[in-house]
């Protein structure tokens, strides 16, 4: 973890954001003190989409072959 002063941070930017986007964590300090944190942003979470799953699952309702295997389980 890298740090720097606030004079750094306005001084090299670009730099640090280069090392923050590469996955690295700046600690921003004033007179030796932590004050704010740089971080790697958080990718997207993906939200579920509702519908999204339409037509992916099938139930076979008039099936009933698959379930002479657990007959002594049903009432």
């Amino acid at each position: 973890m890298q740090t720097a002063t606030v004079e750094e941070v306005q001084a090299q930017l670009p730099e640090l954001l280069k090392k923050v986007g590469a996955g690295a964590e700046v600690v921003i300090v004033r007179a030796g003190i932590p004050v704010g944190r740089l971080l790697p942003a958080r990718g997207p979470t993906g939200a579920p989409v509702p519908g999204r799953g339409k037509g992916k699952l099938i139930i076979n309702a008039d099936d009933d072959e698959h379930l002479k295997d657990f007959e002594e389980y049903m009432p």
